[in-house]
C-alpha cells in the first residue's frame, strides 16, 4: 500500500498547495509565528519522527500547557479551532506520508510522554506505519469534548488512550485496502462535522 500513499500524497501536496498558501497566509494574519507546528511523535517501530501541521495554537503553546488538547484551551487561535474543527490542521501530514514517515491510514502517532504508559500488548500498534486518519481518529474526532475539568488528563490515560488503541488494533487485524479507501472516504465526509 506504500504505492498508495506515495501517488496519494504526491497528488494532493500539489493539487492542494493553493489552499495551503491561503491557510499558512490565514494563520499568520491571526496571530503571530510560524504557519507550521512540528510535533515529536513515535512512529512505526516505535522510532521517533517530526509529525508536521499548520499551527493552531500560541507560539510556545507546548511550552504553557500539557501536551494534549482539551475542551476551551485558551491556547487554540481563531483561526486554529477552525483549522481542528475541520482537520485541516493536519493537511502537512501528507509530507510525512511521502517521506515514509507515515501512511494515509494507520494508527495516529502518539506523543512519547504516553507511549511511555503503553502495555506489551498496545504496543503491537508499533507493526504498523502510523496514519493520517484511523478507525479510532474517526471515532474520537471530538476528543477535546472529553477531556475537561481537572482529571482530563486521567480520563486520556485510562479510558480514551487505551479505547482508541484497541479500536486500531482490531481495524489493523482486518485491514484491506477496501477498507481504508472507504476510511479516507469517511474521514473526508466527517470534515467539519
Amino acid at each position: 500500500m506504500r504505492i498508495v500513499d506515495i501517488i496519494a500524497a504526491a497528488i494532493g501536496l500539489v493539487l492542494l498547495s493553493p489552499l495551503w498558501l491561503l491557510i499558512a497566509i490565514l494563520i499568520r494574519l491571526d496571530s503571530k509565528g510560524a504557519s507550521f507546528y512540528g510535533a515529536t511523535r513515535v512512529g512505526r517501530n516505535g522510532e521517533l519522527f517530526r509529525l508536521y501541521k499548520f499551527r493552531s495554537m500560541v507560539v510556545d503553546a507546548d511550552k504553557q500547557g500539557p501536551g494534549i488538547t482539551t475542551q476551551g484551551d485558551r491556547r487554540v487561535t481563531r483561526m486554529g479551532a477552525f483549522l481542528r474543527r475541520t482537520k485541516l490542521d493536519e493537511l502537512p501530514q501528507l509530507w510525512n506520508v511521502l517521506k515514509g514517515d507515515m501512511s494515509l491510514v494507520g494508527p495516529r502517532p502518539e506523543d512519547p510522554r504516553y507511549v511511555a504508559l503503553y502495555t506489551p500488548e498496545q504496543r503491537a500498534i508499533f507493526q504498523a506505519r502510523p496514519g493520517i486518519t484511523s478507525a479510532a481518529s474517526l471515532t474520537y474526532r471530538h476528543e477535546e469534548r472529553l477531556l475537561s475539568g481537572p482529571d482530563w488528563e486521567e480520563v486520556y490515560r485510562t479510558q480514551v488512550m487505551p479505547a482508541k488503541i484497541a479500536i486500531d488494533l482490531d481495524y489493523l487485524a482486518q485491514r484491506t485496502l477496501f477498507s481504508d479507501l472507504k476510511l479516507i472516504g469517511q474521514t473526508i465526509l466527517a470534515m467539519g462535522q
